[in-house]
């Protein structure tokens, strides 16, 4: 019996262990159902793209990686000897997580995290998303700089998709990039969630209203960019 809550956990347990599989689609509120390729979560480090793989080679001292997924970030940065803390609410993930090798994690969403400040917090694979709304990314910052040391960094990717607007005009009621999106797997239905892509000029508007200077470090071709925070002095 699926937990119609966590499908997105089930795929990634079934694939994992080797038990016979389907497709995970993903709902969206823009009219779309999409295929989401199970064995991207378990990527090895080589077949990072060059965002995540730079991403990485910045993180320094200890990193708290957020929205860790079964732990593929973790693990490389473990390979580096930093000391990686993965936080994953799916406890279908943390189980995976645990079986791969991951030394560290919290099954909890990251509001819940309580440990010490880190010197780099991760957020990868359009990872900021998860605050769900350009209204909640305030509050995220605001908590962030509880949870990052002074000279700390937060590193994460977004990415404009003002492109599905093209001849269209945009939701006058809200920001273009909050999407909301839904799994499906074995025809049981996750719950709807939000999700945010944000363009860097908001990004940046954003985040020196909440006291950080922001950078674009990476681009690639397909405008996703790669930014990193640090608190104003």
């Amino acid at each position: 019996m699926l937990q119609p809550s966590d499908v997105y956990g089930q795929a990634l347990n079934d694939f994992f262990y080797g038990r016979p599989t389907e497709e995970l689609w993903v709902h969206t509120s823009y009219g779309t159902r999409e295929e989401m390729p199970v064995d991207w979560f378990f990527r090895e480090p080589e077949d990072f793209p060059t965002l995540e793989q730079y991403a990485l080679s910045l993180c320094r001292g200890t990193v708290l990686d957020i929205g860790a997924g079964v732990g593929s970030h973790v693990l490389a940065l473990q390979e580096n000897g930093l000391q990686a803390l993965a936080v994953e609410q799916s406890l279908f993930a943390c189980e995976i997580m645990e079986a791969r090798g991951v030394k560290q994690y919290l099954a909890a969403p990251y509001e819940e995290y309580e440990g010490p400040p880190v010197d780099t917090m991760l957020l990868l694979m359009n990872g900021i998303g998860l605050v769900g709304s350009l209204s909640k990314l305030s509050r995220f910052l605001e908590w962030a700089k509880k949870f990052i040391q002074p000279e700390g960094q937060l590193l994460f990717d977004s990415s404009d998709i003002s492109y599905l607007f093209d001849g269209k005009p945009q939701p006058k009621d809200y920001y273009y990039g909050e999407v909301q999106f839904q799994y499906e797997y074995r025809e049981q239905y996750g719950e709807w969630f939000s999700w945010l892509y944000i363009d860097f000029d908001t990004l940046w508007q954003a985040s020196r209203q909440s006291g950080w200077e922001v950078q674009r470090i990476y681009e690639d071709e397909t405008q996703q960019y790669l930014a990193r925070l640090t608190r104003v002095s």
